[in-house]
């Protein structure tokens, strides 16, 4: 893991604010939607990119009743 040197203290809320070279660099836009993972100690910010419930694919997602499926499964729940 890269540390960046960049230190930032929480709000009364608990909120954190991802500085504009972060946010540039992993091309993270105000409203996109950052998955939190815990690593032993460490909490793991990762930009949120949809993959399919059935095979994982990340391309061609669309949402279904809640659900992320790509276009060749849905292609092929029609069947």
């Amino acid at each position: 893991m890269k540390s960046t040197g960049i230190v930032r203290g929480l709000d009364e809320l608990g909120r954190v604010v991802l500085p504009i070279e972060l946010r540039r660099t992993m091309d993270i836009s105000p409203r996109d939607s950052v998955e939190i993972y815990v690593d032993g100690d460490k909490i793991v910010l990762k930009k949120y990119e949809p993959t399919c419930i059935f095979c994982g694919s990340g391309k061609d997602v669309v949402a279904f009743k809640d659900r992320n499926i790509c276009a060749s499964c849905l292609k092929e729940l029609r069947r």
